[in-house]
């Protein structure tokens, strides 16, 4: 079947980026995964939930992007894409997320310390209060 050159350009792009989309998804797997070390059960257990977790997002994004249609051809494409990002824009992506995590965590951490300081306080002085 004989598609029009704007359709078979979109299955193109839009093919590359969901190996970008795959891409990002693995790396972000890849800092959760960094920060426990499971035992092997868990490990595949993991494994198993998160290809299942981004099968379901690559078809979701194909599917609204080029109607799910998929071929060999969209298949190397999302392979493609997998590679170029996992060659060019992988170490940068984790470094930002890194940097986004750690940055998240130390202000929520902050955040929460800021919040009990004045409980921490209350709870001191009804136990001083008590002792009496």
């Amino acid at each position: 079947m004989l598609f029009p050159i704007d359709f078979q350009l979109r299955l193109f792009i839009f093919s590359i980026l969901a190996g970008f989309l795959t891409g990002t998804l693995f790396d972000i797997y890849r800092l959760i995964r960094g920060v426990s070390h499971p035992g092997n059960i868990v490990t595949i257990i993991q494994d198993t939930l998160f290809w299942i977790f981004t099968s379901i997002l690559v078809f979701i994004f194909l599917l609204y992007t080029n109607y799910a249609y998929v071929s060999i051809y969209i298949y190397i494409l999302i392979f493609i894409g997998i590679l170029v990002y996992l060659k060019f824009l992988s170490d940068l992506c984790i470094l930002i997320l890194y940097n986004l995590n750690k940055f998240l965590f130390t202000s929520i951490r902050i955040f929460i310390k800021h919040l009990m300081f004045p409980v921490s306080i209350l709870i001191y002085k009804l136990k001083k209060s008590f002792k009496n």
